[in-house]
């Protein structure tokens, strides 16, 4: 029996030395892999973990206020005042519009009649008796002429003695005068008329240059 036991050991022994050797046996190359591996993995574990990302608080003086409020409501009720003091200026336009031109429809026709007005008033001035009855004819229709032309808002325009003005007459001539100032209408050739204010026919008048010019003394 004993020498079973030392058979057993021998054996046991041997078997040991056999596993030593085979892990002396065991290349170098194997060893640091396991070893990088155990180095690595804390380096892992030692990484800082990624912050998430944070929204960045945009401008707020970019932003339109306009898209940030709300439209306030029109002032109904100022518009509507605007509207109705618009509508009266034009309602007052178009009725002066009206007005005017009602008042120089009859202008053309009106400038018409004015030669025979001239006439009649030439034929009166050289008529020698005042009181024949055919001259008192023609002054009832020179009359006529002139209330006609009157009721059509048509009035003559006195020129003689009156400062000359190129806004109401046409100048046929300069002349000297020892009794009209220089610059002052000293007669009228043909009369000029106003149609509502406004002119409707300038006069033809002369106008006077001042005193002659005195000779001089030999």
């Amino acid at each position: 029996m004993f020498g079973l036991g030392k058979k057993k050991r021998r054996k046991m022994n041997e078997e040991e030395k056999k596993n030593k050797s085979d892990e002396e046996a065991v290349p170098d190359s194997v060893k640091p892999e396991a070893e990088t591996v155990q180095e690595s993995a804390p380096e892992a574990e030692a990484a800082p973990e990624a912050e998430p990302a944070q929204d960045v608080p945009s401008d707020s003086g970019s932003e339109d206020p306009a898209a940030a409020e709300p439209s306030a409501e029109p002032d109904w009720k100022d518009q509507y005042a605007r509207l109705l003091a618009d509508f009266d200026n034009y309602r007052k336009r178009m009725a002066r519009d009206r007005e005017e031109l009602a008042q120089f429809a009859a202008k053309d026709i009106l400038k018409d009649l004015l030669p025979t007005v001239d006439n009649l008033a030439l034929a009166l001035e050289k008529a020698e008796n005042k009181e024949d009855p055919f001259v008192q004819g023609v002054k009832l229709a020179y009359d006529g002429f002139l209330k006609a032309l009157a009721d059509h808002g048509a009035t003559p325009l006195d020129s003689v003695g009156e400062p000359f003005d190129t806004n109401f007459h046409d100048a046929l001539a300069q002349l000297p005068s020892s009794d009209v100032a220089e610059g002052v209408v000293m007669n009228e050739v043909k009369r000029g008329w106003l149609l509502h204010g406004k002119l409707l026919r300038p006069a033809q008048v002369v106008v006077s240059s001042g005193a002659p010019a005195q000779p001089a003394e030999a």
